[in-house]
């Protein structure tokens, strides 16, 4: 996934209210041929005026074991972006806390089997761990790629997701999920199945806007209404409002000659946000920033400032919530 800090560069913005404390809930590291995102590059991207105080790491295939039992192989994730934390907390690299909070994968259809690979990233991060993503993004388009994590068709609807699943209130570990809009009501019934389980909605539930969505986004924007405010009815589900500036939400930012600017970004997607905002209230939602896969759309900078004219009718404590109080909480970072 490459980006062009060139391209990016184009716009430069002042910084709104530089000193509102931010954590940021939602990012990746990864060193992949060709695509390089470690603690230099967040730093680099962290450090452009926003007040990021703290990050969240959230899975993304880095640094898997090579060898040993296929389930376990993942946990090398959670060792690998542990030791970037602690580099970090040294506090040679700046004020800012990378991966205050790490979110692993686990493959939840092991059903009760998970727990050993739930216990081997606890121990692996003791004092970060804090959830489990099993991506479910499916469509039935060939042209819409599955997660990373190729699942199947329905499958937080199948017996033994649910049996893992069920596994994670044991271990005091939440679930973040990532999905497609078209499957936000099966994140519903889970939800309600299993109340006691901490869930956290990424990217606004994947509206999609490539193959056979594109074109539709108004049919679509209504029926993520619907579905959005029906998620909402479910307590245990916090909100992560962001990463809908992919190549698959179909804003297409990153074919233009120009990237956005913060003001571009809110006439286009602000609707999301406060459409979201509304449903679940301020303490149940968390801006994020998706990066580095947000960055083939638009600057760290750029991405904040929408952000907070997103948020500028909004009151202190609603603020305070929204950028840090929230991820704080449902995170659980000291």
């Amino acid at each position: 996934m490459p980006w062009n800090e060139q391209w990016l560069g184009q716009v430069i913005e002042e910084i709104i209210e530089p000193d509102l404390p931010i954590i940021d809930p939602h990012h990746h590291l990864w060193d992949f041929p060709g695509s390089r995102y470690l603690l230099d590059e967040l730093d680099a991207d962290t450090d452009t005026g926003h007040n990021i105080r703290a990050t969240v790491f959230v899975e993304c295939t880095a640094m898997y074991k090579a060898d040993g039992p296929e389930h376990l192989r993942p946990v090398g994730e959670t060792e690998f972006v542990n030791g970037i934390a602690a580099q970090s907390a040294s506090g040679l690299y700046g004020e800012m806390r990378a991966c205050k909070g790490i979110v692993g994968f686990a493959d939840l259809a092991l059903g009760n089997a998970v727990d050993e690979v739930l216990e081997a990233h606890i121990m692996a991060a003791p004092d970060r761990f804090r959830g489990i993503r099993h991506a479910t993004a499916f469509d039935d388009s060939d042209e819409v790629r599955p997660s990373h994590t190729n699942p199947p068709k329905g499958l937080m609807m199948t017996d033994k997701f649910r049996e893992g699943f069920a596994r994670l209130s044991t271990y005091g570990l939440s679930f973040d999920g990532w999905l497609f809009h078209h499957q936000i009501p099966e994140l519903t019934s889970l939800a309600r199945a299993l109340p006691e389980t901490t869930i956290i909605l990424d990217h606004f539930g994947g509206p999609l806007g490539i193959g056979p969505h594109a074109g539709r986004r108004t049919e679509i924007f209504a029926k993520w209404m619907e579905d959005i405010v029906e998620l909402s009815t479910c307590e245990n589900v916090i909100a992560k409002i962001g990463g809908i500036n992919m190549a698959i939400n179909g804003f297409d930012w990153h074919r233009r000659d120009l990237p956005p600017t913060s003001d571009e970004l809110v006439a286009a997607t602000q609707d999301y946000y406060l459409h979201t905002i509304d449903a679940f209230g301020p303490n149940r939602c968390m801006f994020e920033s998706n990066f580095p896969v947000d960055k083939q759309s638009c600057s760290y900078s750029v991405l904040w400032n929408a952000f907070k004219k997103i948020a500028r009718d909004f009151s202190a404590e609603e603020k305070a919530d929204m950028f840090h109080n929230t991820a704080a909480r449902t995170y659980r970072l000291d």
